[in-house]
């Protein structure tokens, strides 16, 4: 269940995948949403697309504490200090352009009229922002310019994780695949 010094487990690679699965989702369906002609159930899908944010933010929290508690695997010896530095600043990236993207989803929602703060019909979630035409634009605007620096983020971890397998050959991707 939990890292070792050499590999990833049960619980972080869980969470890696959801949320990895859940993010590159978010992007897609947001994009979907956004490059097609208004519809009846637009407001529908955008519901929605903030629920699974919503959910987004509290896996990534729980992720971040993970992270905390149980021991972060090593890279495999050789890996240069540059290789850690990038590897380390592309995970930092990810973790913050994620909750960005998120929280700015999150400040869209309770700027918009109406809001999205029913999470799936079950309870509202609190808004931080107030009602503002002008700021929810703005905070839509930002929201989506950020999703794509979170997608070219995305795109150089997973070709990492390809170049560590296919050119490197070390471990590092099937340590997240499978946890040995």
């Amino acid at each position: 269940m939990k890292n070792t010094v050499s590999n990833w487990g049960a619980i972080a690679r869980l969470l890696h995948w959801t949320l990895g699965l859940l993010i590159v989702g978010m992007i897609g369906y947001g994009y979907w949403m956004n490059h097609w002609a208004a519809r009846p159930d637009r407001f529908f899908h955008r519901s929605i697309h903030a629920d699974i944010g919503y959910l987004i933010i509290l896996l990534t929290g729980l992720r971040l504490i993970w992270r905390a508690i149980s021991p972060t695997p090593a890279l495999p010896e050789g890996t240069s200090r540059l290789e850690r530095g990038l590897s380390h600043l592309n995970h930092t990236l990810l973790y913050l352009w994620t909750l960005i993207v998120a929280f700015l989803g999150w400040a869209h929602s309770g700027a918009h009229k109406p809001d999205y703060s029913s999470f799936f019909g079950l309870f509202r979630v609190p808004q931080f922002t107030s009602e503002d035409r002008a700021l929810a634009g703005a905070y839509e605007d930002r929201h989506i310019q950020m999703a794509y620096v979170l997608l070219a983020l995305i795109v150089i971890h997973v070709l990492a994780a390809l170049w560590h397998h296919f050119i490197k050959r070390d471990r590092v991707l099937m340590r997240m695949v499978t946890g040995e």
